[in-house]
C-alpha cells in the first residue's frame, strides 16, 4: 500500500465524488475533466490495493473503505481550517471564510441580517451561505461542507453539536387590517374557514399543519402554496389569506407594520425550535465562534 496517494489533489477529488455521486458532476464542481478525476480516484483504488466505490448506473456511492477514507479526510480538511484560521487569529478577527447552511425561511432575512451585522465590526470576515432543506442540513456539516446550520428541529441528530436553541412556535401571519390580526391567540379550527397560504407538502411546517388537522379531524384545502416563505408571507401581507412561519424569519418585515404574527394554540404548532448546529467534537475557527455568538445574541 502506497501511502503517498493520500495527497490534498487525491483527496479534494475523492472528497468531490463522494459529495456530488458521480464523477461528472465532481468534474463540473471543480473545472476539471471527467478523465482527470477518473484517473485519480483509479490511482488511489490502485496505491491502497482496494476498492473505494461502488459503481452504479446512476452514479458511485462509497463503500465501506470509501466511508472510512472520507471520514478521514475530512477530518484532515477541518484540521487545515482550523489551524488557517488560528493563524489569522493571531492578528485579531481580520479574516476567515464562514460557510452557513440554513433553511429557506431564514436565509432570505435573518441570515443575511446577521451577516451584515457581524461584518460592521469585523469586515475582514467572508461569508457564504447556502439554503438546503431541513434534512440535508445536519448533512451538509458532517461532510465539512459546511461551519454552521442554521435550521428549525424537531428531534436531536447524531454527530451534531447543538450551540443555540431557542423556541421557534409557529404563528397566523396576517395583514394588519385582517379580521382575525387583532386576536390574542388563534386556533387552526377559527382559521379553516379562511383562504390559508402553506408551504408544499413535503416541507416539515406543512406536515405540523397535517399532522395537527388530522389530529382534530379538520378539513384543510389551502388556497395557494408555494415552497418559498416569502410568497406566502407576501401573499398574505396584502390580504390574500393567512400564512404560517416563526416570528424570528420575518422579524423585520413584523416590524415594517404590514403583517402581525398571533400565536397559536395548537399543540404541534408549539414544538419546534430554533438551532444553530456544529459538528460535534470539532473546534471551531474563531471567526465562526463569534458569529455564532453573534446568532444567539439576535435569536434572543
Amino acid at each position: 500500500m502506497n501511502l503517498r496517494v493520500l495527497q490534498e489533489i487525491s483527496l479534494r477529488y475523492f472528497l468531490e465524488v463522494v459529495r456530488t455521486g458521480s464523477v461528472s458532476a465532481a468534474a463540473a464542481r471543480l473545472d476539471v475533466a471527467p478523465s482527470a478525476v477518473s484517473r485519480q480516484i483509479a490511482r488511489m483504488e490502485r496505491e491502497l490495493d482496494t476498492l473505494l466505490f461502488e459503481r452504479q448506473a446512476r452514479g458511485m456511492t462509497p463503500n465501506a473503505a470509501g466511508e472510512l477514507l472520507a471520514a478521514h479526510a475530512k477530518h484532515m480538511q477541518q484540521d487545515v481550517e482550523r489551524v488557517a484560521g488560528d493563524i489569522l487569529a493571531l492578528r485579531g478577527l481580520r479574516h476567515g471564510h464562514v460557510r452557513i447552511v440554513s433553511t429557506e425561511g431564514y436565509a432570505s432575512e435573518f441570515v443575511p441580517a446577521a451577516i451584515a451585522r457581524f461584518r460592521h465590526h469585523f469586515s475582514g470576515i467572508r461569508f457564504s451561505l447556502d439554503v438546503c432543506s431541513q434534512q440535508e442540513i445536519p448533512q451538509r456539516i458532517r461532510d465539512g461542507s459546511a461551519d454552521i446550520g442554521v435550521t428549525l428541529s424537531l428531534t436531536s441528530q447524531r454527530d451534531i453539536r447543538v450551540e443555540v436553541r431557542v423556541p421557534a412556535p409557529v404563528r397566523a401571519i396576517l395583514a394588519v387590517d385582517h379580521s382575525l390580526a387583532g386576536r390574542r391567540d388563534l386556533s387552526l379550527r377559527q382559521l379553516i374557514a379562511h383562504p390559508l397560504a402553506l408551504p408544499s407538502p413535503d416541507s416539515t411546517l406543512r406536515q405540523l399543519i397535517d399532522i395537527s388537522c388530522s389530529r382534530q379531524q379538520l378539513h384543510c384545502e389551502p388556497a395557494f402554496t408555494s415552497r418559498s416563505i416569502d410568497a406566502l408571507v407576501g401573499f398574505a401581507s396584502v390580504g390574500g389569506g393567512i400564512a404560517f412561519c416563526g416570528e424570528l424569519a420575518i422579524r423585520d418585515r413584523l416590524r415594517w407594520g404590514r403583517i402581525v404574527a398571533v400565536p397559536l394554540r395548537d399543540r404541534e404548532m408549539n414544538e419546534r425550535h430554533f438551532e444553530v448546529q456544529t459538528l460535534a467534537g470539532r473546534i471551531m475557527p474563531d471567526a465562526a465562534k463569534a458569529f455564532i455568538a453573534s446568532i444567539a445574541e439576535a435569536a434572543s
